[in-house]
């Protein structure tokens, strides 16, 4: 028994190492750290567990599972010879703390969500499970081919999608087209008939539509304008601005 603890704290050292180094690598060469490191890194990690669960499958091991660690003593003070064991990682073994390091069952929020997924994975038919991983390996095999093929060719790819993708709406522009040209769609404004009387000077109103006035500016000086003031005289040295005609509106 006492061996076999001795062989798995050995392992388990290895595996500590092992995780130190890895992430010091992340924590101060993470730029110059590459992919293929980093794979390195994780094979030497899974091996490493691997032999753990070969030396606690081994027969000649004994079964921890029949030993049970009891807390002899909680304290919420610090015990520097627990700090020292632990290399700093844990000071105090208090009742805050106990359940975590010594349990041996996972949260009960991750049991629980661990039973909603066994259970659905029961209610789901071979064939239908069949079908979903199907669909996912289609899925991730499409990712992968976009992932590995060159660049250039996925900018035209991305190019060509842009350019047969219409930009604009034909049916609006035909609509826009025809109303600019030949007014169709457009409502129709129809004279009601003569000025109303007492309004000289004013033509024909277009019903709803707003009405235009036509003003004369001539060399006469009394010429009454379309507001309804006179048109101030014309000064020397000022052109004559005969035969031009401007529209105000109402």
């Amino acid at each position: 028994m006492k061996s076999s603890a001795e062989s798995l704290i050995s392992r388990v050292a290895h595996v500590k190492n092992a995780l130190h180094s890895f992430i010091y690598k992340l924590e101060n060469e993470c730029e110059r750290l590459t992919w293929p490191s980093v794979l390195d890194n994780f094979a030497l990690l899974s091996g490493q567990l691997n032999t753990i669960n070969k030396l606690l499958r081994n027969e000649k091991t004994p079964s921890f599972r029949n030993q049970v660690i009891i807390p002899l003593l909680l304290s919420p003070d610090r015990d520097d010879e627990l700090a020292k064991l632990t290399e700093q990682r844990v000071s105090v073994f208090s009742h805050e703390i106990v359940p975590d390091y010594l349990r041996t069952k996972p949260d009960p929020e991750v049991e629980e969500q661990e039973k909603q997924l066994s259970a659905e994975a029961t209610r789901i038919g071979p064939e239908v499970a069949q079908k979903q991983i199907q669909a996912l390996n289609k899925l991730c095999f499409n990712l992968l081919e976009k992932l590995n093929s060159p660049r250039e060719d996925r900018d035209g790819e991305s190019s060509s999608m842009r350019q047969n993708k219409p930009s604009f709406n034909p049916a609006d522009t035909s609509a826009l087209v025809g109303a600019v040209a030949f007014g169709k769609g457009l409502s129709k404004c129809r004279p009601p008939g003569p000025g109303a009387p007492g309004h000289p000077g004013q033509g024909p109103q277009m019903g709803s539509c707003p009405t235009l006035q036509q003003v004369t500016l001539g060399g006469a000086s009394t010429q009454q304008g379309g507001l309804g003031g006179p048109v101030a005289p014309q000064q020397q040295g000022q052109p004559a601005m005969s035969g031009s005609t401007l529209d105000f509106g109402r």
